[in-house]
């Protein structure tokens, strides 16, 4: 990693400044590092280059050059976000990304000014939205690895039997209305992503799987009392309330998909699968948990993940 690619959080010097650079001929390569920081939001360096598949050093010059030339932007927030020691920096879409991928996929640019929404970013989003960036990494990596496995990402998903470009449709979202204790409510459901693993070596019909992923930080309480306030306890319940309706058939044309919880620790595993295990009916293999710690071990998509019965299972069974 560059000098000129990290943060010194003691120093607080990050090189945000916009310096005269030669001209930029943008390469295929240079597209898709701004498609995908366009698809997670944020991005550190190091998952672009681990996404790339390239020389690192390569990726990192071109990076500050797709900076520089305002495709990509650097949020300023993370200079809070860090608390000590040298940091990957982390990237968003800038303004001319975004024009960017308007002409070459279509997607329509609006009016959004990525500068102004990228300087808007809090500390609490960007440590959230970068934990959902490590696991999705994480799995497309995976997946990657496995050769036999791809990854259908949220887009392909939501834009499928539309010729509307992926971009265009709607943010992933749903209602359902629960009961709990005599208590009526409707809940919104906005997983923190969907996607889905195609299998190669099975038969069409057979050769894909879906996933809600919920990445919990540990910031929200297990249960409260109702079901006005937010609760872990709460997405479960909205959850297996989708399953019982058929909702994710209605909404998404899916007939199977689990809840894949990613926590902190073991310890708030613990607590998790305890919390699902109160839902009306007891436990269910519907939920998958695992511990951010231990997934960045291996290879997520062989990672031994506990169910909702306590059960050890892979997510390609």
């Amino acid at each position: 990693m560059t000098e000129t690619e990290k943060i010194d959080v003691q120093r607080r010097r990050p090189r945000f400044e916009r310096a005269p650079t030669p001209e930029l001929r943008l390469t295929p390569r240079d597209v898709d590092l701004v498609r995908a920081v366009a698809a997670h939001r944020f991005l550190r360096s190091t998952h672009l280059v681990a996404l790339s598949g390239g020389s690192p050093q390569k990726i990192l010059r071109r990076l500050q050059l797709l900076y520089h030339h305002r495709y990509l932007d650097r949020p300023k927030m993370q200079l809070d976000f860090y608390e000590r020691g040298s940091e990957p920096m982390v990237y968003a879409l800038g303004n001319r990304g975004a024009d960017l991928l308007a002409k070459e996929d279509g997607c329509p640019r609006g009016k959004v000014n990525w500068s102004a929404k990228n300087g808007e970013a809090t500390r609490a989003f960007l440590r959230h939205t970068l934990f959902v960036a490590d696991l999705m990494v994480g799995f497309e990596l995976g997946a990657r690895a496995l050769g036999h496995v791809g990854l259908i990402s949220q887009g392909e998903i939501l834009a499928r039997g539309s010729e509307e470009p992926r971009c265009t449709r709607q943010p992933l979202g749903w209602r359902v209305r629960v009961r709990e204790g005599g208590e009526t409510a409707e809940l919104g459901i906005l997983p923190d992503k969907f996607f889905g693993l195609r299998f190669e070596d099975e038969p069409e019909g057979k050769n894909r799987s879906y996933f809600f992923l919920e990445a919990d930080r540990g910031t929200m309480p297990v249960r409260r009392q109702g079901l006005i306030q937010s609760s872990v306890y709460r997405k479960f319940l909205a959850y297996a309330e989708t399953w019982r309706h058929r909702l994710h058939t209605r909404h998404f044309g899916i007939r199977y998909f689990r809840v894949l919880t990613v926590a902190p620790t073991l310890d708030r595993v613990r607590h998790l699968l305890e919390a699902q295990a109160s839902l009306p009916g007891g436990g269910s293999p519907l939920f998958l948990f695992a511990a951010s710690e231990s997934l960045r071990s291996g290879n997520p998509l062989t990672h031994p993940w506990i169910d909702g019965l306590g059960e050890t299972i892979g997510l390609m069974e």
